[in-house]
């Protein structure tokens, strides 16, 4: 007996102590356990808001975030009478939108209610409509609790326009080493575009999986800004088309051009296309934005205006080019394209023909002994500083200086004379170009017309910005425009070959060497042309450069760079419309004039001031959809006036 009353005083105790722990564990650690509890069962899912869009100057879209559906079902929910009874027509409804067999998708529902899966897998990667059918299905259209329909989605980021602009417009991509690579727009506009995440309270269920609450959201994620671009799809497609015919026909390694405005700075087109190993070309790196290479006798423009405003030549200035070679230090050797040279000739000549040793004996015969004020000069113009372009990756400008002596030795004033022994991007020479094209104000390029949602814009201004009000002197660049559209016109000008007797170019030839140090390397080549259309009012710069071009096929400047430079300005030109002002009084005469401007060639008017009505009365003849975005008269416009349009395609008006 004393045993057992032992026994049953030590079950008594035990039991005492048990009690006690877990009243202290419920009342003074239950906040931690249960803590620890529901992080082990509860989980926060952080739902990634869709990025906004980046849009063309017409509306047309770059680049959007596309909703990608799963759809799973929790087996353990209806009742079998619930499924038996909706079984055979949920199942055919799944087949007819999923294009399953009906057997497979039978066993595969007939399984989960057998095992209770809590999350069987019905469908992914499915459109937003798709889902939208299968949550109409018998079944499935019951509330979660019912029916146990679960649908996950995330966004895709998409591009409708293909391969289009890619680089530019470009991505954002997560690394192995952590942390996240923005290339392009889409990078250097993240902040706008991402938008906030939202939130989902999901729980943890049989198999480790995670099933959600709730039906909605703990917190709705909200959408980011969308980014309208300068870029015209048109001329994209134009510049695009006309650089990949030529690489293909020179089997050249890679190359690039830029369309800009050229009083606003807005970039119209931006092509870079890099060749595969297997022979085709790709939107592979942006070389226009952050490939700085020597550019060769383009950089005699540079080296022209610097001459002429500081006054050393003239364009009658007789230039002595000899035979068309000078030495330097008994080995450096400069010659022209043209053998024999071309004797003495005038300043204007010498750039016209592209005379290496001509620009070399106006540099070096004038700025020899005082090298510090021609590089001054150069630096005064602005080409040693980047453009601070938004999209990351600008290469660095090196215009070396006297001062630096480990960088200049004096071979360094007549090799910039004529483009070796500095490096520019191309968008930076074009820049330059520009400037000229525009009386000497240099523009910054640009990319985004404006950052805006609906309702509410970004405040951050994208309007024109001037880097430099005047490089130079109207006396100067009358002159060199003179000059650049001789190089056309004239038949000794070096781009002769791509006169156009319907409209006019101006613009100067490059042919540079690659690998000239590298005695084990064959020399190769870059191609350039860079200029304005028309000469005479330029509307458009543009530059092409073509890298590495087969050198049987041809590697000049006018043969590789220039014939694409007439293809692109000469679509563009013929594309141009005559624009007819849309006069006010027009739009109450809805019967006969109402069919005159819808007869304008499928060319958008302008409608910014009108009331909806007449909006409505214009554009609904013409072929277009309208949508209309707020109340009032009209502010903006998707597709923008002068632009071509589609039958059928859609044009939004916000209103205010």
């Amino acid at each position: 007996m004393n045993r057992a009353y032992f026994v049953a005083f030590g079950l008594m105790l035990f039991s005492f102590l048990l009690i006690v722990k877990l009243v202290h564990i419920q009342f003074s650690e239950g906040d931690k356990y249960r803590e620890i509890a529901s992080k082990r069962t509860l989980k926060t899912d952080i739902l990634q808001p869709s990025r906004g869009n980046i849009f063309a100057d017409d509306g047309s879209i770059l680049a959007t975030s596309m909703a990608r559906y799963e759809v799973r079902w929790d087996a353990a929910v209806p009742s079998n009478r619930l499924y038996q009874k909706h079984k055979k027509d949920l199942i055919e409804g799944l087949s007819e939108i999923l294009q399953i067999p009906q057997s497979q998708l039978a066993a595969r529902l007939d399984k989960a209610i057998l095992d209770k899966n809590r999350y069987q897998l019905i469908a992914k990667d499915l459109t937003y409509s798709q889902q939208r059918k299968i949550k109409e299905l018998p079944l499935f259209s019951l509330a979660s609790y019912r029916g146990g329909l679960i649908i996950e989605h995330e966004m895709v980021r998409e591009h409708p326009l293909g391969k289009m602009a890619e680089r530019t417009v470009g991505r954002v991509m997560e690394q192995k080493e952590g942390g996240l690579r923005r290339v392009g727009l889409e990078g250097a506009f993240s902040k706008y575009l991402e938008g906030e995440v939202g939130q989902r309270l999901k729980q943890k269920i049989a198999g480790g999986q995670w099933k959600p609450i709730n039906d909605v959201n703990e917190k709705e994620p909200t959408e980011g800004f969308d980014v309208h671009t300068t870029i015209n799809v048109n001329i994209q497609d134009i510049a695009h088309s006309a650089l990949l015919e030529q690489l293909e026909k020179f089997n050249a390694e890679h190359g690039t051009v830029v369309v800009m405005e050229t009083e606003s700075g807005k970039v119209k087109a931006i092509v870079n296309l890099g060749r595969t190993e297997v022979g085709t070309y790709y939107e592979k790196l942006n070389y226009a934005v952050g490939e700085a290479h020597e550019p060769g006798s383009t950089f005699k423009l540079m080296a022209m205006v610097a001459a002429l405003e500081d006054k050393v030549v003239d364009v009658n200035t007789l230039i002595p080019t000899g035979i068309g070679e000078l030495t330097f230090f008994k080995r450096f050797k400069v010659r022209d394209s043209k053998k024999g040279g071309y004797g003495t000739i005038t300043a204007a000549k010498v750039f016209e023909v592209s005379s290496n040793t001509g620009m070399v004996k106006i540099i070096n015969d004038n700025y020899g002994k005082n090298p510090e004020k021609f590089v001054n000069r150069l630096y005064n113009m602005g080409i040693n500083k980047p453009l601070g372009l938004p999209i990351w990756g600008e290469g660095i400008p090196k215009i070396p200086h006297p001062d630096d002596q480990k960088d200049w030795d004096s071979l360094d004033l007549p090799w910039m004379a004529y483009g070796y022994g500095v490096a520019l991007t191309p968008l930076q020479t074009l820049a330059f170009y520009n400037a000229i094209a525009n009386n000497g104000e240099m523009v910054k390029p640009r990319f985004i017309e404006k950052i805006k949602s609906f309702g509410k814009t970004s405040d951050q201004n994208f309007g024109k910005i001037v880097l430099n009000p005047s490089i130079c002197s109207q006396s100067t660049i009358d002159k060199v425009k003179n000059m650049m559209f001789n190089v056309v016109d004239k038949e000794w000008g070096t781009a002769y070959n791509i006169k156009d007797k319907d409209f006019t170019i101006a613009g100067k030839t490059g042919t540079c060497q690659l690998d000239y140090n590298q005695k084990d390397k064959p020399i190769q080549y870059a191609a350039t042309f860079v200029g304005y259309f028309p000469a005479e009012k330029p509307k458009y710069s543009c530059i092409v450069v073509i890298h590495r071009p087969d050198k049987k096929l041809g590697y000049y400047g006018s043969t590789v760079a220039a014939p694409v430079f007439k293809k692109i300005a000469k679509k563009i030109h013929n594309a141009q419309p005559i624009i007819i002002p849309l006069q006010r009084n027009w739009v109450h005469q809805l019967s006969s004039e109402t069919q005159n401007i819808s007869s304008e060639e499928g060319i958008i008017p302008d409608l910014n001031g009108l009331t909806p009505m007449e909006a409505l009365s214009i554009l609904e003849p013409m072929g277009l959809k309208v949508i209309l975005k707020g109340k009032g008269k009209v502010k903006n416009q998707s597709l923008r006036a002068g632009v071509h349009f589609k039958n059928n395609q859609i044009i939004i008006l916000e209103l205010s």
